[in-house]
């Protein structure tokens, strides 16, 4: 009967393929679709990730039976499916997009812990050090704290972040430690839509941020912990170790290329290196894994071999295999264990485990297994840059090297020496071309900048990198127990200066990196699908992967920067102006909000409002009780005095107020300083027809990390919702 049934449906399809010639294109697909099954299962990441990111694409929390209640049911409809021998794909699809919502929710709830309710300055704090990191300005250290100030033992932070005074020296991991400092909670966006540090701050349990007003002592007692502290103080130590070989820039590189402590590079060379398109040099992934594990592998198999005893007895392939996941597993912890480094190491294991059981290894499956490994581990991570553009990366060059394994084959059969080396540095070329190209869409969303010189760089910068600096940071590695680490590290710090002044050079040429502004979600969503379409599938209608992609880019043209931008924590205030840029409120200007702000906006700072005038563009007009400022026929009054407010009300279409209104505009809608408290940052739009306003609170509405501070009242949503045209 059953057999009946698929007969009757297979007639139906092709008499409606052939009557109907508009169901053809839908037929040729589904055909195409089931000659590569085969390429199926590299979908079910995407799945999983949808899942997780439509969990946290929600604005409200939602209750957590709905995920543990629908990965069960879908579960079982994957099994009715497959028993019915028909809809498995399908039910797969739907029960991966379940376990990722469920598998978020069980990780939010997992996370929670204490935040600081309100600024402490002066708060004397002791707890245990779990970690160190050095910065450009110092030290800072994580403590999981045992007592702050007053504050009652349930309601501590679980960790709380410290930046020690510069020059002062940062006591190992494990240790207990007492000293006084000013501490914050964790501030939110910039802006809505900008970098949410809140939330990192919640997976990462992290419940306050702030610095040291003196010296920390250290408390009596041995050092406590289990093997995560014991890797930390490794990390604290070897990164000590290296910036005193190697002072200044090229130790932080050094130290960020070997443990994975970025955060000392100055500014200035961590920008050039991303405007080079060089910053995976500095961040611990595939480039670095891969080279640790090949070197590793040559070096142990050329030994292995030249022990007679051993080579005949046993095969050194293998065992150098063996040895070599054993020494990038010790690298992956060494480097913090990032989600670059994890996701790097998994699909390295995936091959030297292939040498083991003697099979070929299968990258594009690999990727697709360290997907679903670090998803479900932690599926937070898959929000975030690092896990998009590490993945991205891969996958574009799993993409290109299937297609082109044959011809790139063909070229190297039989090549000589001159031929090999000029492959090889085809090879970079392309890798940097793929990466830089399958990374554009992230890079442009997440930090609004798209380095056009990579290729020139990259070209030099990784050789470079492969061949002079990662052998001798092995060497130093080995070296450091007997103490003869500079051995290794000032070779090491050659070429990374000859690296660092690459990135300066190109850095510096005119246009090196274009700043555009911030596509809207569902723009960088159009452009993934696109761009994962183009990689995963193998025949020609692979091709229509670029309309998905043609549609994503031109969302750049859709995004408009707001006319004016107000500052959740310290209430400044920017305005913009007729050329485009932004003039911001003297006195109380964040460096960090201001560049969010400009390089979101695809612009720049030009100037601060005018003490007591006119701006040239004469939009912003100033005195010394407030601004008015004009565009698009709208008057938005920027009240800095409560003795402006009536008049403010009178003659502006909308009020911010850097103080209290308490009712004093009752016609007139106003944003004062208890709506900035409740709602975090806002950003406003004059069109000719409409004032349109977005709080940080509109844009992520009320979650775990990001609880209300207070009950909205009717009058405040209003208030936020804007005047009438």
């Amino acid at each position: 009967m059953a057999n009946a049934g698929v007969g009757i449906g297979a007639g139906v399809a092709g008499w409606a393929t052939t009557r109907l010639p508009s169901l053809r294109p839908f037929a040729a697909l589904g055909r195409a679709v089931e000659a590569e099954r085969d390429r199926w299962f590299l979908w079910l990441p995407v799945f999983l990730g949808l899942g997780i990111g439509i969990y946290f694409s929600l604005t409200v929390e939602p209750p957590l039976w709905i995920g543990l209640a629908a990965t069960p049911i879908a579960l079982l409809g994957v099994a009715l499916a497959h028993r019915a021998g028909r809809g498995a794909p399908a039910a797969i699809a739907i029960a991966a997009i379940a376990t990722g919502f469920a598998a978020a929710q069980i990780e939010t709830l997992m996370a929670a812990a204490p935040v600081l309710a309100k600024a402490l300055p002066h708060a004397a704090v002791e707890g245990k050090v779990v970690e160190v990191e050095p910065v450009a300005a110092g030290r800072r250290i994580l403590i999981e704290p045992s007592r702050i100030g007053r504050i009652d033992p349930a309601a501590l932070p679980a960790r709380i972040r410290i930046t020690l005074r510069r020059g002062e020296s940062a006591p190992l991991p494990g240790t207990a430690v007492a000293l006084t400092a000013a501490l914050y909670p964790p501030p939110g966006p910039a802006m809505p839509g900008a970098y949410d540090f809140q939330r990192r701050a919640y997976f990462d349990r992290l419940g306050a941020v702030g610095y040291a007003e003196g010296r920390v002592r250290a408390l009596p007692g041995e050092a406590e912990g289990g093997w995560q502290v014991w890797v930390a103080a490794l990390r604290a130590r070897m990164t000590e170790r290296i910036l005193a070989a190697l002072p200044g820039r090229d130790g932080a590189i050094a130290a960020a290329i070997i443990t994975g402590e970025t955060h000392a590079i100055p500014e200035r060379d961590a920008q050039a290196f991303r405007d080079a398109g060089l910053a995976h040099i500095l961040v611990i992934a595939g480039l670095h894994m891969g080279l640790v594990a090949g070197l590793a592998f040559l070096v142990l198999r050329t030994g292995l071999a030249l022990v007679p005893w051993l080579a005949l007895r046993f095969n050194t392939k293998k065992g150098a295999a063996a040895l070599a996941l054993l020494v990038t597993f010790a690298y992956m912890l060494l480097s913090g264990a990032t989600v670059s480094s994890r996701r790097s190491f998994i699909m390295t294991a995936l091959v030297l485990l292939a040498i083991l059981v003697d099979r070929m290894a299968l990258s594009a499956r690999g990727l697709a297994w360290a997907a679903l490994a670090i998803m479900l581990a932690s599926p937070f991570a898959a929000v975030g840059p690092s896990f998009q553009m590490s993945f991205a990366a891969v996958a574009g060059l799993v993409g290109f090297y299937e297609t082109f394994r044959a011809p790139l084959g063909e070229w190297h059969r039989g090549a000589g020496f001159g031929r090999r080396v000029a492959l090889y540095l085809l090879g970079v070329l392309c890798t940097t071309v793929v990466t830089t190209l399958a990374t554009a869409p992230l890079t442009e969303f997440h930090f609004n900048r798209f380095p056009i010189y990579s290729a020139a760089a990259n070209a030099i910068a990784v050789p470079l990198t492969g061949i002079w600096v990662i052998p001798w940071a092995m060497l130093s590695c080995l070296l450091m127990p007997i103490g003869l680490e500079q051995w290794g590290l000032v070779p090491m710090g050659w070429g990374i200066e000859a690296i660092a002044e690459i990135a300066l050079a190109v850095s510096s040429w005119p246009g090196a990196a274009a700043v555009l502004p911030s596509m809207p979600v569902w723009g960088l969503a159009l452009l993934s699908f696109g761009g994962f379409w183009l990689c995963v599938w193998r025949r020609r209608w692979r091709l229509l992967g670029l309309v998905p992609l043609a549609l994503g880019y031109a969302t750049l043209l859709l995004p408009r920067p707001p006319d004016l931008l107000v500052d959740g924590d310290s209430g400044a205030m920017a305005v913009r102006s007729a050329d485009g840029t932004y003039l911001v409120e003297a006195g109380k200007r964040s460096g960090f909000v201001i560049e969010t702000w400009a390089r979101r906006g695809a612009t720049s700072v030009a100037a601060v409002f005018p003490a007591n005038g006119t701006s040239p563009d004469g939009l912003l007009a100033c005195d010394i009780e407030g601004c008015l400022y004009r565009r698009s026929g709208w008057a938005v009054a920027l009240a800095r005095d409560r003795s402006a407010l009536e008049e403010d009300c009178a003659h502006a279409d909308l009020v911010i107020a850097s103080l209290p209104s308490r009712g004093a505009c009752r016609r007139t809608p106003v944003i004062d300083r208890f709506d900035i408290w409740r709602n975090g940052s806002y950003a406003i739009w004059l069109d000719a027809d409409t004032i349109t306003v977005e709080s940080v609170r509109d844009w992520r509405g009320q979650r775990p990390w990001a609880p209300a501070r207070a009950p909205v009242s009717t009058a405040a949503a209003a208030r936020r919702a804007g005047p009438a045209p």
